[in-house]
């Protein structure tokens, strides 16, 4: 590394550092407020976030730091891969807030923090309306922000997609979800129309709240999760926060009569867990952390729904689950479990809903995004094209706006993030078929071996997702390109099967 290359180097970590230290800040501050945060001070925490994060966005702004990240740029070949693939990322960082001020961003965060609020307002009162001026601004900001980035791409919403998967737009989202639709609609018809009976009655039977705290710790101990480095805790809407590889922290919301599904919030968060705990301890030390939330939900959804919904992962677990909640499995048999675990019922709650069904969730949140960013939508009318969209695809309408349109709260930080979800499946789909090709993942997970696959992971999906594109990564993982035809496949095979097609 030439000497001036150092002095930049130097610089730029040394400000890097400084960032870190108000954006963990930051970070604690909004785990606190959706776990544990008093009602009242939700607005006031926020706030004190918000101005965290702000002062995390000016040293990014300071003409020290930019210089810095430019020189580096333009020199990256003289830099470790782990920091070329961080200065990369900089730049990139660097286009999309050149042209925003420390007091606009302020602002924004400011916004969106009030739309987190109203929005927990408006889902506890069912009533859009509280939240829909504020839904309103967000877009404005989506629209207003874009429009200052240098590195946009032809539209808004194809800017806001990439900002969660990169080179993601809807040229390619498109095709993929008419494939998915016109391969799905036929066969959940199919599914809806079967003979085969499948029996649920025991799924709303009801368990307490300690019993799901045994369950999740015990899940979290057989996927590999190290708890030495992660914590769990509560919360309205589960998510996974990490502050750093060594600081990953999960949530799950616990419900009285149903006890399946903070098992298998508690799984998906721990697949987001283990992507962070298990990635090279390199990227801490580089300030690297440039996972898309594609290659993330691929892993978390790997763990729900390909581990935890296989007969293998109910064998395992079933003996546990039995005697932690013998009210509801005395009577029940392994098999009996396992098929209600994998029961197609279309459900108004994308949380809630089935492995078969998700899909169509995401389709619809994709599709009134679309909408609402090209302004064929008017953001009043929202509560019914969402019901219209249930009713079209799921064949279920909701009743209130609490089960419909304010179910999720990724609309209060702005859009482009639900395609991942669906995209994550078919990464997983791909990579599955590679990992079988090399272990027995079956017999892996029936006899509770799942640190191996842990460690496969890590090894061909972990290892190189911060420096690498999407395309890149699922290319050097299973050597071919993006298609949903694993996935499809996959779900053909599992649902012809369950309900004897």
């Amino acid at each position: 590394m030439q000497p001036k290359t150092q002095e930049m180097h130097d610089r730029l970590y040394a400000m890097l550092r400084e960032e870190q230290i108000y954006r963990y800040a930051a970070s604690v501050l909004n785990f606190d407020q959706e776990t544990i945060c008093p009602p009242a001070a939700r607005e006031k925490q926020g706030e004190i976030g918000a101005a965290l994060g702000s002062k995390a966005f000016i040293v990014t702004k300071n003409p020290a730091f930019t210089e810095a990240v430019e020189y580096l740029y333009e020199h990256r070949d003289e830099l470790d891969s782990f920091d070329a693939a961080m200065v990369a990322a900089r730049h990139k960082q660097y286009l999309a807030d050149k042209n925003i001020t420390p007091e606009k961003e302020h602002a924004y965060a400011l916004a969106f923090n009030k739309a987190f609020v109203s929005w927990l307002t408006a889902k506890e009162k069912a009533d859009y309306s509280l939240f829909a001026p504020d839904l309103a601004a967000v877009r404005d900001i989506q629209i207003e922000r874009t429009a200052l980035r240098e590195d946009k791409c032809d539209n808004v919403f194809d800017t806001l997609i990439g900002d969660y998967e990169r080179g993601l737009t809807q040229a390619v989202l498109d095709p993929i979800f008419d494939r998915m639709k016109e391969r799905l609609i036929p066969l959940l018809a199919r599914i809806l129309a079967s003979k085969k009976q499948i029996r649920t009655d025991f799924m709303t039977r009801t368990v307490t709240d300690e019993q799901q705290r045994q369950i999740a710790d015990y899940l979290l101990d057989v996927i590999g999760f190290d708890k030495s480095r992660g914590a769990i805790t509560l919360t309205e809407h589960p998510f996974t926060h990490d502050m750093s590889r060594n600081d990953v922290r999960v949530t799950t919301h616990f419900y009285p009569q149903m006890f399946d599904s903070s098992m298998f919030s508690v799984v998906h968060e721990g697949g987001h867990a283990l992507f962070e705990q298990f990635c090279p301890e390199e990227n801490d030390a580089h300030f690297l952390h440039e996972k898309t939330m594609g290659m993330h939900e691929s892993v978390s959804r790997f763990y729900e729904n390909r581990i935890g919904r296989s007969k293998e992962f109910i064998h395992l677990i079933f003996p546990k689950c039995r005697e932690v909640f013998p009210q509801v499995l005395s009577d029940v048999t392994e098999e009996e479990l396992y098929e209600a675990l994998n029961v197609v019922r279309p459900t108004l709650k994308r949380t809630q809903a089935d492995e078969f069904t998700y899909t169509f969730h995401i389709i619809i949140r994709y599709e009134i995004e679309k909408m609402i960013l090209d302004g064929t939508a008017d953001i009043a009318d929202l509560p019914r094209i969402w019901n219209d969209k249930y009713e079209e695809y799921l064949g279920i309408r909701p009743g209130n706006d609490a089960e419909g349109i304010l179910q999720d709260i990724h609309w209060t930080f702005g859009f482009g993030y639900f395609p991942t979800y669906a995209i994550g499946n078919l990464y997983n789909a791909m990579y599955l078929n590679t990992m079988k090709q090399h272990l027995d993942v079956p017999a892996l997970v029936r006899e509770g071996k799942l640190p191996v696959i842990r460690d496969w992971m890590a090894e061909h999906v972990f290892r190189m997702a911060d420096r690498q594109t999407p395309e890149e990564w699922i290319k050097a993982i299973t050597g071919r390109a993006l298609t949903p035809d694993d996935y499809l496949d996959y779900l053909e095979e599992k649902y012809t099967a369950l309900y004897e097609l």
